[in-house]
């Protein structure tokens, strides 16, 4: 078959086998409900679904390209599929078949425009990893080039031959798939399935520009230039192009490898507590985060020495960063409220913050969702993974159900950006719980979340200093500005035919004095109240003077009276 036709039997395969299932998925769960039939539908879901995933499963493997990341998502997808699916669709990424080096090699000399043998002092035809878009081979630079940069060994990454053709018509059969989905209410009320393709799509374009990845890679150094405890591969700009990138070798031990790290002396457990502390990091401070940390994105790389308590000390290298996350501020302040929150076992401040953050639509009743969140606290919260294993899978179960019809009655939306946060915490969360089985997520969150809750209160104090500066400036140009406006009724500058005006205005500026003296006191009480703890004098200050508008708030309506004014 041509390469024409060989793409156009992809997109049918894409698209039909998209098709398939969204009529069986209409079936069962629209058509067959409607007419009372939903227990047939309820009877079989578990072993239909699974059916599905090991058949995308052999579709995925088969075709390659973005399939295998639409597979990798789903697999990580741990918050809305059951383990049976997610379970078989986790080998994805160690399925991938590599090239053979001969393909690879015409690649790479078309890209650097020179025989590899000039370009490198050797490379390794075995491939180091194969995965949907390129393929990885460890290689030597030139002595020259090893002067130049400083760096010997480095690993070349090359990507696939005709993966541009492939990633084309992969998106095109999504956008049709995604266009199918926006005609059915239930998903459209939820999710904005064309954007979220369009998400997708932009992801992975990005993830075939090498240059883009290498740019990230020295955005994301810059980040954590003073952490000692992160490390990322340097770039060799010199033999780098859209397709090439060759980087520093800094392989070393697998996260997830705990036979390898107990080896050298590193606790597992430390290790997941550290990787969290990192992601959080990631996420809620610098917003610029890697989105796909798996085991083999992670190295932890021993130093060599001993730390203070007398353990290996060692970091961790992050590598491949074509797939970046970038959180807005507005968002970040959202997840931050989401974090504390669930630190707090608060329920009703949960779903504000998921509210504030956007997946949540304005006009949701949320009271229903508030209840179950609370109840999902008293019962669950605090219990790591090893706990929840523990629970009779009945309870989980009937909870499972009751919270699935809460969700299922609400309107939910995924903004931009999310599926990335959502991918990067799930890979956290799994990869976690498998380096400590004893691993407690609420551990990891609760210290992280108190240093947010006392960065966020000084925050809140300054801002309210800030806020009574003002409404203190204010106050003082107040009356100057009152009786400006006044003085041009006096001296007839505007005009006015009704004798009622100057009383009215009289009216006008007593209220508007007492808002501002309420506004005032409430102002330098709160501050006052914060700034107590760690500044004892100047909050109690605060407090004493707030007495002042607070008298003047409650008075001059009361003195106005008497006086007949």
């Amino acid at each position: 078959m041509t390469d024409d036709a060989l793409m156009k039997a992809r997109y049918r395969r894409i698209t039909r086998f998209a098709a398939r299932y969204l009529v069986q998925a209409w079936w069962y769960e629209l058509f067959l409900p409607r007419f009372g039939l939903g227990w047939i539908s309820a009877r079989g879901r578990t072993r239909r679904l699974q059916r599905i995933a090991q058949r995308f499963h052999v579709l995925a493997v088969d075709l390659g390209g973005l399939m295998i990341k639409v597979g990798q998502f789903m697999s990580s997808r741990l918050d809305v599929l059951p383990p049976e699916i997610t379970k078989e669709l986790e080998g994805l990424q160690d399925e991938v078949p590599a090239v053979p080096f001969a393909q690879m090699r015409i690649r790479a000399e078309a890209e650097l425009g020179m025989p590899l043998e000039r370009a490198f002092a050797s490379v390794d035809e075995r491939p180091l990893a194969a995965a949907s878009l390129g393929q990885a081979h460890r290689a030597v630079l030139t002595a020259a080039m090893a002067d130049e940069t400083g760096l010997s060994a480095v690993v070349l990454k090359i990507q696939r031959p005709g993966i541009d053709r492939v990633v084309d018509v992969d998106l095109r059969a999504l956008r049709k798939v995604g266009v199918w989905l926006s005609r059915v209410a239930l998903v459209r009320d939820r999710v904005d399935m064309p954007s979220l393709v369009e998400e997708f799509a932009v992801t992975s374009l990005e993830e075939i520009d090498y240059l883009h990845e290498a740019a990230n890679s020295e955005r994301f150094a810059a980040d954590f230039a003073a952490d000692g405890s992160i490390a990322v591969p340097e770039v060799v700009w010199e033999r780098t192009t859209r397709r090439v990138l060759t980087l520093q070798d800094v392989t070393a031990i697998k996260i997830n490898d705990v036979d390898a790290l107990r080896a050298a002396g590193i606790d597992p457990a430390e290790v997941a507590a550290r990787f969290a502390r990192v992601m959080f990091d990631q996420l809620f401070d610098d917003g610029f985060f890697h989105a796909d940390p798996h085991p083999g994105n992670v190295f932890v790389t021993p130093l060599g020495s001993l730390t203070e308590d007398g353990t290996p000390a060692w970091r961790f290298t992050f590598i491949d960063f074509g797939m970046m996350g970038e959180v807005p501020p507005s968002l970040r302040r959202g997840l931050r409220r989401v974090l504390i929150a669930a630190a707090s076992r608060d329920g009703k401040g949960l779903v504000d913050g998921i509210r504030d953050v956007g997946v949540l639509l304005p006009t949701a009743d949320t009271i229903q969702l508030e209840r179950a969140m609370t109840q999902l606290f008293a019962r669950f919260g605090g219990m790591g993974f090893a706990e929840l294993q523990e629970v009779d899978p009945r309870e989980f179960r009937a909870f499972a159900i009751e919270f699935g019809d809460v969700v299922r009655s609400l309107p939910f939306q995924l903004p931009e950006n999310f599926l990335l946060i959502i991918r990067a915490m799930s890979l956290t969360s799994g990869m976690c719980s498998s380096l400590d089985p004893a691993f407690n997520i609420w551990d990891a969150v609760e210290p992280y979340a108190q240093r947010l809750i006392r960065e966020e209160s000084g925050n809140t104090a300054q801002a309210l200093v800030r806020e009574v500066g003002a409404v203190a400036a204010v106050t003082a140009r107040l009356p100057r500005r009152v009786d400006n406006l006044v003085t041009r009724f006096e001296d007839g500058s505007v005009s006015v035919q009704t004798p009622r005006v100057e009383r009215r205005m009289r009216d006008l500026e007593r209220m508007v004095r007492r808002v501002v003296s309420s506004v005032l006191f409430t102002g330098l009480l709160i501050g006052g109240v914060l700034l107590q703890a760690e500044q004892a004098v100047l909050g109690t200050l605060l407090m004493i003077v707030s007495i002042a508008p607070l008298s003047h708030a409650l008075l001059a309506g009361f003195i106005a009276r008497r006086n007949g004014l």
